[in-house]
């Protein structure tokens, strides 16, 4: 009896471990969307890192030429014609806590290198990125997968 009673206890807990409620949080790790649904990125973790690449644009064609999005406003000119899909965005993306992460951002709208915190809660990703840590924007990201 005592044997039978120390089995169902240890199935008990057992099942309350696996129950969906008590998992752990899901990572970063996955396809991200914009909120204004101007960009998708893939977040992964690079080592000890995070980082993110372009995998999806809304408007993926330039107006300018009538082919796909490069890196035209790169300041390194031998860069300029890299494709914006698949093109890497966060730098150094180091843990700064629980769902938290600092490094820098590289925004290829106006080929600028920005600090950046990410923080995520739950399903949503929130971006951050300052200039000389004053004036700052956020973008929202929702996860797409």
């Amino acid at each position: 009896m005592k044997n039978a009673l120390t089995r169902a206890i240890v199935a008990s807990s057992l099942l309350l471990l696996a129950a969906p409620g008590h998992a752990a949080p899901a990572g970063p790790e996955g396809v991200w969307a914009m909120t204004n649904g101007k960009v998708t990125v893939k977040v992964a973790n690079c080592g000890s890192n995070l980082c993110a690449r372009i995998v999806g644009l809304a408007e993926p064609i330039s107006k300018i030429d009538g082919k796909p999005k490069v890196d035209r406003e790169n300041p390194n000119p031998s860069k300029r014609n890299r494709p914006l899909m698949g093109l890497s965005i966060l730098i150094g993306m180091k843990p700064a806590g629980e769902g938290q992460w600092q490094g820098a951002i590289y925004n290829p709208d106006d080929g600028k290198v920005y600090s950046a915190s990410v923080r995520q809660s739950g399903s949503t990703l929130k971006v951050k990125g300052c200039v000389a840590g004053v004036f700052c924007k956020t973008n929202t990201f929702v996860k797409a997968n």
